[in-house]
């Protein structure tokens, strides 16, 4: 029976195979070992159980929010600081709902829903800062290109004019040796 099969989540307490070790886990993701432990180095991460040997072992949810650091990566663009951030953020709004439906005084809640709108709003005010940052870098794409098009247009032009006057030369050489 595989190692990870009898050992239990630190987090859950669960036993089974759901624990992945790292190199399965890593394959699993379509990440290297080496990216998986330094997202853990930075914060990320945290494997949800280890072997007797020590070796990580990952779960769903562990998995899950690589899947969502890969996210913010390639289609945010956000590095690995913004994301430590954006899943604090992310991680306290889990903990805020929990505490909302926890209580029923109605001034805790209040609180809770003033704390996570605040946290929606950071959380918006980053994505719109990268989105106009994007938009910046994209104008200025946009002008190179435009420029890019008015010198070549240009080069065309000049070639064009430059085929006709070695069109018009060799069209007068044949008729001046035709003279001498």
């Amino acid at each position: 029976m595989p190692e990870a099969t009898v050992l239990t989540s630190a987090r859950s307490g669960k036993v089974g195979p759901e624990l992945r070790g790292i190199g399965q886990a890593a394959q699993e993701l379509g990440v290297s070992i080496r990216a998986l432990r330094y997202y853990q180095e930075m914060g990320l991460i945290t494997p949800s159980g280890r072997t007797a040997g020590g070796n990580r072992l990952y779960a769903q949810e562990d998995l899950d929010r690589v899947r969502r650091i890969r996210e913010l990566q390639t289609l945010l663009g956000f590095n690995l600081d913004e994301i430590r951030l954006i899943l604090a953020s992310e991680d306290r709004l889990v903990q805020v709902r929990v505490e909302y439906r926890a209580t029923s005084d109605d001034a805790d809640r209040m609180r809770l829903l003033i704390e996570a709108q605040q946290t929606y709003q950071r959380l918006r005010d980053e994505v719109s800062d990268k989105i106009r940052r994007l938009a910046v870098f994209r104008d200025e794409l946009d002008e190179r290109l435009a420029t890019n098009e008015r010198v070549r247009t240009a080069v065309v032009g000049a070639q064009a004019a430059e085929a006709v006057t070695v069109e018009s030369a060799a069209a007068r050489q044949p008729a001046e040796q035709h003279r001498r």
